[in-house]
């Protein structure tokens, strides 16, 4: 059937990024409560999540509470979730102060040398990023279409890329649409 085939090509596909260099990164990264954590979590997990926000973009921080839900639809499900700081020139006192201001139900990683950046090519905040085990890369954009462009804004979204992305990857079919325009601010690249 069309589905079986499907999952087949999705195989390949990851079995060729694997080939071609595809790797998990290697890290030991601190969160706001000094907790390390590494990729040896992702084993077993069906996907990770990476959430690049930083403290001071308005579209970022609106961005929390839908990363929240989704953190609490889909963590049972198999899914990691993280959000990394990208912004490496806020201080870590003011991004602790920020994951308490806005309740972040997932760690808020430091990553000063921006492993988390690099490995998933992710250039704007707020973007997501959805990830293997193994580290390969599914998906990269935009959480949901509430910010469809720099001057278009809805109310609410009506589009949700990042779970759609999810489902996706739970059901084993391949990501419709793996990459998807995140507006934003522009990461600043750490030397």
């Amino acid at each position: 059937t069309q589905g079986v085939m499907l999952r087949v090509l999705l195989a390949g596909v990851m079995l060729c990024a694997a080939a071609f260099g595809a790797e998990r990164p290697h890290f030991a990264l601190r969160d706001t409560r000094n907790v390390v954590h590494s990729p040896e979590e992702w084993n077993g997990k069906k996907a990770i999540v990476v959430f690049f926000t930083t403290t001071d973009c308005p579209l970022s921080n609106n961005d929390v509470p839908e990363m929240n839900r989704t953190q609490r639809d889909y963590e049972a499900r198999g899914v990691a979730f993280y959000a990394v700081q990208a912004d490496t020139t806020i201080a870590d006192a003011d991004v602790v102060r920020h994951t308490k201001d806005y309740q972040f139900s997932f760690p808020v990683l430091f990553d000063p040398h921006q492993v988390l950046v690099k490995t998933t090519g992710a250039t704007t905040i707020p973007s997501a990023a959805v990830l293997t085990p193994d580290g390969t890369l599914l998906y990269l954009g935009r959480i949901d279409n509430r910010v469809e462009d720099f001057n278009i804004r809805r109310p609410e979204p009506t589009k949700f890329d990042l779970r759609e992305a999810l489902d996706a990857v739970l059901e084993g079919k391949p990501v419709a649409h793996p990459r998807t325009e995140a507006f934003g601010c522009a990461i600043n690249r750490a030397n």
